[in-house]
C-alpha cells in the first residue's frame, strides 16, 4: 500500500518552462541595456544555452553577454537579477493545490526532493504557496547529494519512516526521476507525454491520485 507520495520539483509541479520564458521577457522589459537585442533572440538563445536548467546561469549570462555584446550591464548583474526576480514569475502546473490537498486530506505524508541550489529553490517552492504541504523537503545543495544517487532518495523515505514499495515518486527526467527512484524500490510515475516500455506516465497531476488508489486496491491510504 502506498503511504507516501514524493516528488520532483521543476517540471513536475513548477512549470519551468514557461516561467522562464516569463521570467525572461519581464527581465529584457526591464533592463534597457538588453534592447540593442531582439527579444525573441534573447528569450531563445537563453533556453538553448540553459538547457532545461542544467547549466547554471553564470555561464548562460557569460555566453549572452559575449556573443551579443552587452556592455552596459554586467553577467554578475543579469545573474543576480535572475537569482532574485525569477520567484515572482513561478508558474504552477494546473490543479497543483488541489492535488496537494486532496493527499493531505488522505493522510499521505508527502516529500519533495530537487536538484539545484538551497535558496533558489527555496524561494520558487514558497512562490508556488506549496511549503506547508511537505513533511520532508531535499535540496541537493543543502543534502550534499543530487538525484539519481540513491543516497537522496533513501534519505527522504527514512524521513518520512516509508519503506519504498511504500511510496510513489513523481518526476520529469527519465534517468533522474525515474529510473533512480525505481532503483531505490519505489512506485514510480512518469511526468510526461512520451511512452516508456514499463513506466507509467502521466500529463496531468489529477492522475496520481487516480494511480495511488489503483495500487491500493481502490482504497485511499487514510480510509
Amino acid at each position: 500500500m502506498v503511504k507516501a507520495v514524493l516528488f520532483d520539483l521543476d517540471e513536475t509541479l513548477l512549470n519551468r518552462k514557461e516561467s522562464v520564458l516569463h521570467f525572461l521577457s519581464n527581465q529584457y522589459d526591464r533592463l534597457s541595456s538588453l534592447k540593442h537585442i531582439p527579444k525573441d533572440d534573447y528569450k531563445k538563445r537563453f533556453v538553448q544555452l540553459e538547457k532545461n536548467g542544467y547549466v547554471w546561469k553564470d555561464v548562460v549570462y557569460e555566453q549572452l553577454v559575449t556573443e551579443f555584446s552587452i556592455t552596459d550591464i554586467s553577467k554578475e548583474a543579469l545573474l543576480e537579477d535572475y537569482i532574485q526576480n525569477f520567484q515572482h514569475h513561478c508558474i504552477p502546473f494546473p490543479h497543483l493545490i488541489p492535488m496537494l490537498e486532496n493527499l493531505k486530506e488522505q493522510h499521505f505524508k508527502l516529500g519533495l526532493i530537487t536538484n539545484g541550489k538551497e535558496q533558489f529553490q527555496i524561494n520558487n517552492i514558497q512562490a508556488l504557496q506549496i511549503t506547508s504541504y511537505f513533511d520532508t523537503i531535499l535540496i541537493s545543495e543543502s543534502e550534499g547529494v543530487k538525484k539519481p544517487d540513491p543516497i537522496i532518495f533513501q534519505r527522504a523515505l527514512d524521513r518520512l519512516e516509508v519503506p519504498p514499495d511504500q511510496s510513489v515518486f513523481i518526476g520529469d527526467h527519465l534517468e533522474n526521476d525515474v529510473f533512480a527512484a525505481k532503483r531505490v524500490g519505489m512506485n514510480v510515475l512518469w511526468r510526461s507525454a512520451s511512452n516508456y516500455e514499463g513506466i507509467i506516465s502521466i500529463t496531468d497531476l489529477r492522475e496520481i491520485e487516480l494511480w495511488i488508489t489503483k495500487w491500493n486496491g481502490g482504497e485511499t491510504y487514510g480510509n
